[in-house]
């Protein structure tokens, strides 16, 4: 699905069948998942931010808090003009509902696609992929409450928990990462991927990899936390 979004539609008729299904199956209809529930029960009595590449709202749906989310890549829930001709981003679930309802062939009728409110152009889906990217109002806001949360720990434990973190987009969340571990010496890092879960020599015991399912891995972190509890 996610190889199915850089299709070059023939339509935008097309196009908006495509990503309107794409969205209600993957951000819109699903309920919280089991995982993601797991790691709020890990977390809820504590102090926590998640940083997030991931455009689902799974996080939300789980019981984490707005704002202490930083989706740092767009919402599958919005759209914005594909020109990023202004900074608003648009709500476009019950949209994206009705397309679903009224698509044919995997089209959806042209009277349904919609328009930049200001240019008139094409509008696109909220979704990190070229230099058009907004960062409207929300986005900023989430980024602040992030500096905050560093700002307000600064010098304290904290535990980098990095779920799934590979080479696609690095300079979100891995590398960073690995650089708040070099200025805080208070800092330990758990990154947990099947493949790619080494951690830098240089990081000593402070940072620990390990490769494995996630679900496992969790479910391993959740008992050691309860028999210390």
């Amino acid at each position: 699905m996610y190889s199915a979004g850089f299709y070059p539609y023939p339509t935008e008729e097309a196009k908006w069948g495509y990503w309107s299904r794409h969205a209600y199956v993957n951000g819109i209809e699903p309920e919280g998942l089991p995982l993601y529930k797991t790691l709020y029960n890990l977390v809820k009595e504590k102090p926590y931010f998640v940083l997030t590449t991931n455009v689902d709202h799974q996080f939300q749906k789980s019981g984490f808090a707005e704002h202490c989310i930083f989706a740092t890549q767009g919402d599958y829930g919005e759209i914005q003009c594909k020109r990023g001709c202004h900074d608003t981003v648009y709500d476009a679930v019950s949209m994206f509902r009705q397309m679903n309802q009224a698509a044919r062939d995997c089209c959806v009728p042209g009277c349904m696609v919609p328009k930049c409110p200001v240019c008139g152009g094409k509008m696109e889906m909220h979704l990190r992929c070229d230099g058009y990217f907004v960062e409207g109002e929300a986005w900023n806001r989430a980024a602040e409450y992030y500096r905050d949360f560093l700002r307000e720990n600064r010098n304290k434990k904290v535990v980098l928990l990095e779920l799934g973190v590979g080479f696609n987009t690095p300079v979100i969340i891995r590398l960073p990462f690995e650089k708040l571990m070099r200025e805080q010496r208070n800092y330990s890092l758990v990154r947990l991927n099947l493949n790619e879960a080494f951690v830098p020599e240089s990081l000593g015991e402070r940072a620990v990899g390990i490769n494995a399912d996630i679900v496992k891995s969790i479910a391993d972190i959740q008992l050691a936390v309860g028999k210390e509890q």
